[in-house]
């Protein structure tokens, strides 16, 4: 076990090392989150009206943290595609290492990127008059549920860089996948006034269900709480329950890729 720790903390290092020496690669996870959150709080927000009332930017803030850290994940694709075209994973299977250190060092880097992107949202929502209207431990576990669902969905998002043969394709591909997902959710909008089948779809995603669960941890508007939708009533337990199902899900899937892809 603890050979096994020591190989993830090495492949989890030489991520962030490569993150260092070219920083442009974190755009993603520091400059989109500052500029999306400005343009959809000043442009989208200036013409909406939430059910119930309530300021634009009380409740977009959850939702760009979802939006963001869901778009983002993109990156994990294109590092393992990326790692796979170089071939420097072959290098890895030669050394006496744990052969599963190569996914989960991914997943640890993820995560720590995520945090990185969560936080300027959360600091930019704050500069321009975002608060949170809850207890400490709550507005933690409002944070906190964003990076579980972070970490599940690295995995998902893991199995297209494994599936494809370079990281323009897995950029390509991720992106297809991943922007609807983000979009089609209650995460910049309320599903109330969409179309009824965008709106069962928006109500039962993850997404939604995340962001949802953010908002009612942090005290910020909520409208989603009017739909009559299960994961809407109880977003907490939903949002649990989708990160646990994709973890359960991708991570063996992607392990038994990762196998198909590196076996002689």
């Amino acid at each position: 076990m603890s050979s096994a720790i020591r190989d993830v903390w090495v492949l989890t290092w030489r991520n962030l090392l490569h993150l260092r020496r070219e920083p442009a690669r974190l755009s993603d996870a520091t400059v989109q989150p500052v500029l999306f959150t400005l343009l959809f709080v000043y442009v989208l927000g200036a013409g909406m009206v939430l059910p119930g009332g309530g300021a634009y930017k009380q409740y977009a803030i959850s939702g760009l943290l979802a939006m963001n850290l869901v778009t983002s994940a993109i990156g994990t694709a294109v590092g393992l595609a990326d790692d796979l075209g170089t071939g420097v994973i072959d290098r890895f299977r030669t050394l006496a290492m744990w052969k599963p250190a190569v996914l989960v060092g991914r997943s640890v880097t993820d995560i720590a990127t995520a945090a990185l992107c969560g936080g300027f949202v959360v600091l930019t929502g704050l500069v321009i008059g975002w608060r949170p209207h809850a207890g400490v431990l709550s507005v933690a576990a409002g944070l906190g549920i964003f990076l579980v669902f972070s970490y599940a969905l690295s995995w998902g998002v893991g199995c297209i860089g494994l599936l494809t043969r370079d990281a323009e394709a897995s950029n390509g591909i991720g992106l297809v996948v991943l922007f609807p997902l983000a979009i089609v959710s209650n995460a910049l909008v309320p599903t109330q006034h969409m179309p009824a089948i965008l709106r069962v779809i928006a109500d039962w995603n993850p997404v939604s269900a995340v962001t949802a669960a953010s908002r009612k941890l942090l005290g910020n508007p909520n409208p989603s709480a009017g739909s009559h939708a299960w994961p809407m009533q109880h977003p907490v337990v939903a949002a649990l329950l989708w990160s646990a199902l994709l973890l359960a899900i991708f991570a063996p899937l992607a392990t038994r890729i990762y196998r198909t892809r590196t076996a002689d």
